[in-house]
């Protein structure tokens, strides 16, 4: 079974919010069977700014959308959207 890097866009409830507080909350919740690659910063408009995560996990049925109902949980998190997953 190969590893899938998958790409979500987090979108904070506004330019106001710790970023640093959401990406310790980030790392916090990876579940064991997947890696967090990376975390950018991405600008929006008006000072708000996404973050762009990207993590690697074993290529298994639901595991995209189990990470992604975990991320939309975080406090202070508006939105989460799966913006890419690809095969390594």
């Amino acid at each position: 079974m190969g590893e899938v890097a998958i790409i979500f866009k987090v979108m904070p409830e506004g330019p106001d919010k710790d970023l640093e507080k959401i990406k310790k909350n980030i790392a916090d919740i990876i579940p064991d069977n997947a890696k967090l690659n990376k975390i950018e910063e991405k600008p929006v408009a008006f000072g708000l700014k996404a973050l762009e995560v990207q993590i690697i996990l074993n290529d298994r049925e639901g595991g995209a959308e189990d990470i992604e109902q975990s991320l939309s949980k975080i406090e202070d998190v508006q939105s989460v959207e799966t913006i890419h997953v690809g095969l390594l």
